[in-house]
């Protein structure tokens, strides 16, 4: 079965499992915020593995870059809509502190992979990662060979 390269990233499973927290928590919010907080928080949250997703799928180093930082973006966003919902008693604080520490590792491992991808951009490893290719042969060599050109 095909995986696409996302897949394997802990990144990603990290941002997924997020996601779907994000999504219970919030099942338990007012009606009232059905439209607001409750749809701002699910997007924002789905938003950083669907980032890194569509990130992967970019030939450019520095593409890749730029959607990992706006899966940073949207993991901040994610976690201000948490902030919020706690001063307007939405959660407790104990329920905001549980995310403190996932939500820690998710933004030291997006600033890890986009370190990797800026490193490989700045170091002109600039290739598609889609594409496997064939070790290029200098063909002068063959000229050399003995019964090639008898």
């Amino acid at each position: 079965m095909f995986v696409f390269p996302f897949e394997k990233l802990e990144v990603h499973r990290l941002a997924l499992e997020f996601a779907d927290m994000i999504y219970d928590l919030t099942d338990d919010f007012p009606k009232e915020e059905k439209y607001g907080m409750v749809s701002q928080a699910r997007r924002s949250g789905a938003s950083i593995a669907a980032n890194i997703a569509e990130g992967s799928a970019r030939i450019s180093m520095k593409e890749q870059a730029r959607y990992s930082e706006i899966a940073y973006g949207s993991l901040a966003e994610t976690f201000s809509h948490l902030l919020a919902a706690q001063r307007r008693n939405y959660i407790s604080k104990e329920q905001l502190d549980s995310f403190r520490p996932l939500i820690f590792e998710i933004s030291n491992k997006v600033n890890a992979l986009r370190k990797s991808q800026m490193k490989r951009y700045s170091g002109k490893a600039n290739i598609d990662p889609h594409i496997v290719k064939e070790k290029i042969i200098d063909y002068k060599i063959l000229n050399n060979l003995p019964g090639l050109n008898d």
